[in-house]
Order: C-alpha cells, then structure tokens, then sequence
C-alpha cells in the first residue's frame, strides 16, 4: 500500500511528492498530462530562474527530483477515490491503488476563446494569447492588449493590465457587454475601450492577433481571455468533499479537505493561481500528511 497518491504532477503535486520522498514514505503520483503550467511559454517571475524557464522545462526538472527520492510518476487518468476504512482505493478504470492517503492537485482549466486550436496553441507559445496577468503582465508593458471579457470579471482584468499599458480594449466573447453602469465608469475613467462581439475569427497576423469584431478586425501585441476556468475537483466532490459554488475544494490551514486523509493543494483550492502559491500550500499538506501518518502508525527507520 502507498502512503500517500497524489493525482496530477504539475508544481502542487510534484512538490508534494519530493517532500513526501525525503519523509522516507512511499510514493505514487497519477497524472494525466495536461498541467497548466506546461502551457507556459517562459515564466519569469518564479523566483530563481534569471531569464525565466519553460514551464515544461520546469516541470522535467521538479518531476526528476521527486524521482530522485523514490516517488513512482504514472501516466494515467483517475477516475474515481473510494474511502476504505481510514484508508482509500485509487481507481483507474478497472485497476484500484491502496493508500493511506491522498493529496489532490489537480488544478484548473482555461476555459478557451472559441478558436482553432492549432492556432490557439501556437499563439499560446507566442506570447500572442496570454491567460495570467499577474504571471506576465510586466511583458506586455506599454504593448496594445486585448481583453475577452465582460461583466466584473472581465473588467478587473482589463483594469489590472492597464497598469501596465494605456492601451487596453475590452471585447466582449459574445453579441453585446454585460456591463453595469457602475462597471463601464471604472472603463471610462482607466481610459479603457470596450467594444461589442462577438470576437471571432481570431487569428494570427505576422506578430500580432487579429480578432474580428462587428466594427471591423482589431490587432493586438497579446490577447487576454478573461473566460473564466472550469476547477478540476469532480473527483473529491464525487467521494464527499466539501466545495465552493464555483467548485474549489474548501481545505482547512494545514489543506486537510473535508475527509479525513483526503488533502488538496494549488488551483483546485481558491487562491492565487500562482506556482509559488501552489508550492506553499503542496510543503504545507505534505507535512501535514506525514505527521497524520506517523499519528496512525509511528514512522521508524
């Protein structure tokens, strides 16, 4: 039996994973492939990487580490948590995995401009469609931005890269705005434009994006859709953890969730969407999970 599952290997579980190692417990982490940060061109406000780093750069070297510890990384899709006793059975289809416990990381996922998707990737890997402000705000300084957006949302979001850049256009993904008048006074006043939809096609145009609005094609330097992201917590909702209405999980300050030796740790929680933040929170739930153990049963070598 492991000591602890983890589900999904981006910066949340991979952490979780080399502390979890270096307790000397036995570890297994499920990850189906599709990590946000790995749709990361070059990050460069993770602390200690002058220059930045590719996300799946990144995520090689955290996933080796946790390797070099002793931690099983597996390929493959969770598709349901059973609590067993105290204990659970990790599924994969037909195939069950024991633990003692289990630390989701699943994260989040982007929900997308309607696009195609080979342009949308390519553009992704361009810099020319962005999804994190916070993350690389600072590269579209003084450039013309792009917002796919409306309501509160999509107004913050515009307002928070215009302090970075006058230029910013709010476009709404559909036929009109949904904007109060409360909302298009805080535009006004930032000097930001806000135009009706719908916003497609979109596509590329030599170093910028071109989206095609009823008043005619605007290019942008980068694009930031603002749609909002689906949270990736079925898993733990389905076996009786706790959420919130927009469905992250609700975890204590040591990431406990609702059941007992169930943990969870980076997006799937409310929080910043940021690896450092996921980070804190992965050392955190693995310090937790080791001292649960050793409650149960006390770790000796």
């Amino acid at each position: 039996m492991d000591d602890c599952i983890i589900i999904g290997a981006g910066p949340a579980g991979l952490t979780a994973a080399i502390y979890l190692a270096r307790f000397h417990l036995k570890i297994r982490l499920f990850d189906c492939g599709s990590s946000r940060a790995a749709m990361i061109p070059r990050t460069h406000n993770h602390a200690g990487y002058p220059g930045g780093i590719k996300g799946t750069e990144l995520l090689r070297r955290m996933r080796k580490q946790a390797e070099e510890f002793g931690a099983v990384c597996e390929t493959a899709e969770v598709t349901e948590i059973v609590r067993v006793g105290e204990d659970f059975d990790v599924r994969i289809g037909d195939r069950s995995v024991p633990a003692r416990s289990v630390l989701l990381a699943t994260g989040v996922v982007n929900i997308r401009p309607e696009m195609d998707p080979r342009v949308h990737d390519d553009a992704l890997a361009r810099g020319l469609i962005r999804y994190c402000p916070i993350c690389d705000g600072y590269e579209v300084t003084d450039k013309r931005v792009g917002v796919i957006g409306t309501g509160d949302h999509g107004m913050k979001e515009a307002l928070f890269l215009r302090g970075y850049t006058r230029d910013v256009t709010l476009i709404a993904p559909g036929a009109r705005h949904d904007l109060d008048a409360a909302c298009q006074a805080k535009l006004d006043e930032a000097g930001i434009v806000h135009v009706d939809g719908p916003c497609s096609p979109m596509r590329i145009a030599g170093d910028a994006m071109a989206v095609t609005t009823p008043g005619g094609e605007l290019t942008f330097d980068s694009v930031y859709p603002a749609l909002g992201s689906t949270i990736r917590s079925a898993l733990a909702v389905a076996a009786g953890a706790r959420a919130t209405a927009d469905g992250c999980l609700e975890v204590d300050d040591h990431q406990r969730t609702s059941i007992p030796g169930l943990f969870a740790a980076g997006d799937v929680v409310k929080g910043l969407d940021q690896i450092s933040h996921a980070i804190g929170e992965a050392g955190v739930a693995a310090t937790t999970i080791r001292n649960l153990l050793d409650e149960r049963r006390p770790l000796r070598r």
